[in-house]
């Protein structure tokens, strides 16, 4: 799309600084419709719509269109990620030995859109092609678009289980009177350190997500490159959830996610010092397999540190410092890109950011450790 429509990284950059924007948004008003329409329906209804905006993309070419676009986007899928998030947590309430790796496996997930985008996207750009359409990206985003609504129609068909589900976890929650740990509300100065680590984990991933891709067709790489980087980096995701289940059950400060984004910088930093394709491929090897789980870890402290009426409002506080990072980092790196020293000094600020939300992120105590918040 850079290309065909002539956009330079700043402008590329922009596109999902905007969808950030839209994610910010819609984190902001998940609680209050979570309390509405409890988290099965907006888990629903949100992935329906994130599949029918992700086909829309397909119809424009309009720069203000595709920013609207990825405005709206942005805040169907931050609906989609706190209630999926939500019942994730809940889920592993029942489960407790097992709840960093249930985690793991949700947000793990998706990696398997990351590995079926792999694969759907050079196909319909291939045939775009053949037919001689116009905007061969447009096939592309119309078949994702596809294959959104059918896993929505996955979550569509056991609609009635998950309902069931919540209702018994809302029974239990009313009848059990086992002293939860560190059974707290919300209280954000509690978490700066955390939520300053985040944040910056939202600045330094996506600007290596939004322009990895063009640095290696800038490399020389093939199609078939990209697409096994792409796909590999997808199937690292999906193998995250085991490889760190025991770090999220293990650790209930910021020290997960201080880890986790210290590795990420390591592995984003990897194609700014050298082209070598090996080198490439354990970037995106160690990037997939920790991205991810750094979601997961934030969602796993909220689980260990505060009451279980209070994890919509964490998971969602946490969710809006995130999309505050996302908004930041693509347009940041796409300028920085725009200068001396391109592509490659661009993801050396990300892999910077990284680190420092690494050491801040090492500061975050367990709320058990602090003293208790008086509302």
């Amino acid at each position: 799309m850079r290309e065909d429509l002539a956009w330079t990284y700043t402008l590329a950059g922009s596109m999902n600084t905007f969808n950030a924007l839209g994610y910010l948004m819609g984190a902001l008003i998940t609680p209050r419709i979570l309390k509405l329409w409890g988290a099965v329906r907006v888990l629903l209804g949100g992935a329906l719509l994130a599949s029918l905006l992700m086909a829309a993309t397909g119809f424009f070419s309009e720069t203000s269109l595709l920013l609207l676009q990825r405005l709206l986007a942005g805040m169907a899928s931050a609906t989609v990620f706190v209630s999926g998030g939500l019942l994730a947590a809940r889920l592993g309430t029942h489960i407790p030995a097992q709840s960093g790796l249930i985690l793991g496996i949700y947000y793990g997930g998706t990696g398997l859109g990351i590995s079926l985008s792999a694969v759907l996207v050079p196909v319909t750009l291939a045939s775009a092609n053949q037919y001689g359409q116009t905007h061969p990206w447009s096939w592309a985003w119309w078949g994702l678009g596809l294959a959104c609504l059918a896993m929505t129609l996955c979550l569509f068909l056991i609609r009635h289980a998950m309902t069931r589900f919540m209702t018994d976890v809302s029974e239990s929650n009313q009848t059990d009177n086992t002293p939860v740990q560190g059974a707290r509300q919300m209280h954000w100065p509690q978490w700066w350190f955390g939520l300053a680590g985040y944040a910056l984990f939202g600045v330094g991933y996506i600007g290596y997500m939004t322009f990895v891709v063009a640095l290696l067709r800038e490399q020389g790489a093939s199609s078939n490159e990209i697409t096994l980087f792409y796909a590999f980096l997808g199937l690292a995701v999906l193998a995250s959830s085991r490889i760190w289940a025991g770090l999220l059950n293990r650790y209930h400060g910021g020290q997960a996610l201080a880890i986790l984004n210290a590795l990420l910088s390591v592995a984003t930093v990897m194609p700014a010092l050298t082209s070598s394709w090996p080198v490439m491929m354990l970037s995106g090897l160690l990037f997939g397999g920790v991205f991810l789980s750094v979601v997961a870890s934030t969602t796993a402290m909220v689980k260990h540190n505060l009451a279980p009426s209070a994890w919509a409002s964490g998971i969602s506080l946490f969710t809006v410092v995130f999309a505050v990072g996302q908004i930041v980092g693509p347009t940041a790196v796409g300028w920085i890109a725009d200068g001396p020293g391109g592509l490659q000094r661009g993801l050396v600020f990300s892999a910077a950011a990284l680190l420092v939300g690494a050491l801040l992120a090492w500061q975050q105590k367990p709320l058990s450790t602090l003293p208790a918040q008086t509302s």
